[in-house]
């Protein structure tokens, strides 16, 4: 009878410390995945900062071109290699 109630006593105990053990598990593995999640979160922000800064600059030298293109002398030089000239004054029809 006597090695029954020891066996009894040490049960509750062994209980506890699993217990506690399984609680000491679940806290790293959460404390583990917060921590994969804050560096993978950081890698996508640095890339998506990367990402905006190429297409600032994309956006800059495609002004410069737009500007390029629309430039009078470009146009003007482009129509005299077609044959086209200015019109004489009275060529030019003004509608009301």
């Amino acid at each position: 009878m006597k090695g029954d109630k020891a066996t009894k006593e040490r049960h509750p105990r062994t209980a506890i410390w699993v217990a506690l053990m399984v609680m000491l598990l679940a806290e790293a593995l959460v404390y583990t995945w917060c921590r994969v999640q804050y560096v993978t979160t950081g890698y996508e922000i640095a890339q998506a900062t990367e990402e905006c800064q190429q297409l600032t600059e994309l956006h800059r030298k495609l002004k410069v071109e737009e500007a390029h293109l629309r430039s009078p002398e470009r146009i003007i030089q482009i129509a005299r290699e077609r044959g086209l000239v200015m019109p004489d004054s009275e060529q030019v029809v003004v509608v009301p």
